[in-house]
């Protein structure tokens, strides 16, 4: 299986879990990505400290945050993947997401001819550049967990056998559902501030396919975020995406210059920073957490821009333009009492848990024999399949 972010890594603890747990199935686990750099926080510290062994370690030099740069690291990433694949030979490679990581050990995998198995394939994110490769991995994949029967259905159109497609609903909320209580004070010893009795919980990660990256919908969200000096505001560190150095510069300085009730962290780890939404206010910025995990704690989202347009949004996610007036609008009904109460037993789109299980057991029954071979499937004329 393989991790290349703190996000993606949350994603699965749950299927590893059960995986290292099954005495059918051997669990090897890739780390590469912004888990193995220190300006990332060296996130691959908690994966050991989760009591998982890393099998292998494959370095992208994430250096730099331009289109070439990230080309570069990709590339490596491909090597990278293609030898340790070639000299650890596994019968199936999990990958979870888009991001650009999970594409290079894609392809890696499809030249070494190992078949893929992929989780949350099937969605949208129209101003990314992980659309693209999302659906690109779908391609290359052969065994697919989608999150929504919707997905699933789109997993499908794009010629994959119905009967190699599964929805299960979202491994995310695993993790969720066995959320034990984080004490405040956990949380404000590792942000290092007083929370108190509300604040916000924030990410902005770069919208890749905006010519600035996200740099002025930055500006307007710090500027809105101004209109509530009496909330206090933890960020979250931005993806390893291009555009990135230039947003994280800028939220780094906003932070800096609003001590008594602004911090910015590299990474909470993801039992403290689900503990932290669950105690947040409101998840405020342009990240999955926001779409995925928030609503099944029933905390609003003040979703911007258009990042994540096209996935599925519960009730308790508030869409607002890039611009200081709507966010700052946005954020005042989130706090709302009113909004609130009417968001209190929202469902989630992505179900209700105990997907992970699922996927292994899946995973544990699957011949492997032939998986590597695919025919596209067409859609009958009429109807959807079966």
């Amino acid at each position: 299986m393989v991790t290349g972010t703190r996000a993606d890594y949350g994603l699965i603890y749950w299927i590893l879990k059960a995986i290292a747990a099954d005495n059918q199935l051997t669990l090897r686990l890739l780390v590469t990505g912004a888990h193995l750099e220190p300006r990332f926080g060296e996130t691959w510290k908690a994966i050991v400290e989760d009591g998982f062994a890393i099998d292998h370690r494959i370095p992208m030099g994430l250096a730099g945050d331009s289109p070439a740069d990230i080309a570069a690291a990709l590339g490596r990433c491909v090597e990278g993947f293609a030898r340790a694949l070639t000299a650890d030979p596994v019968d199936i490679l999990i990958l979870v997401g888009d991001r650009y990581e999970m594409f290079g050990a894609a392809q890696a995998a499809m030249l070494c001819r190992v078949p893929i198995a992929h989780i949350y394939g099937g969605e949208r994110t129209e101003a990314s550049i992980d659309d693209a490769m999302r659906h690109a991995m779908t391609k290359m994949a052969h065994l697919h967990f989608t999150a929504t029967e919707a997905y699933r259905w789109r997993v499908v159109q794009m010629g994959e056998d119905p009967r190699r497609v599964f929805n299960f609903g979202g491994p995310a909320l695993d993790y969720i559902a066995r959320l034990g209580p984080v004490d405040l004070s956990e949380i404000e010893s590792a942000v290092g501030m007083a929370l108190g009795d509300g604040f916000l919980l924030a990410t902005y990660h770069p919208v890749t396919l905006a010519a600035d990256g996200g740099s002025a919908a930055l500006d307007e969200l710090l500027t809105a975020l101004d209109a509530f000096p009496a909330l206090r505001i933890v960020f979250t560190g931005v993806n390893a995406d291009p555009a990135r150095d230039r947003l994280a510069l800028r939220l780094g300085d906003y932070a800096s210059s609003r001590p008594e009730r602004v911090r910015m962290v590299a990474s909470l780890g993801q039992r403290r920073y689900l503990g932290a939404m669950r105690r947040c206010l409101a998840v405020v910025g342009n990240s999955s957490s926001g779409i995925i995990e928030a609503p099944a704690l029933h905390v609003p989202t003040v979703n911007i821009g258009d990042r994540q347009k096209g996935r599925l949004r519960a009730s308790s996610v508030i869409d607002c333009v890039e611009e200081r007036g709507a966010i700052r609008a946005a954020i005042a009904k989130a706090l709302s009492p009113k909004f609130r109460a009417a968001i209190a037993d929202a469902p989630s789109p992505y179900g209700e848990g105990g997907a992970s299980e699922k996927i292994v057991a899946v995973l544990r029954l699957v011949e492997i024999e032939g998986l590597i071979r695919k025919t596209f499937y067409d859609l009958p004329e009429t109807g959807r399949p079966g």
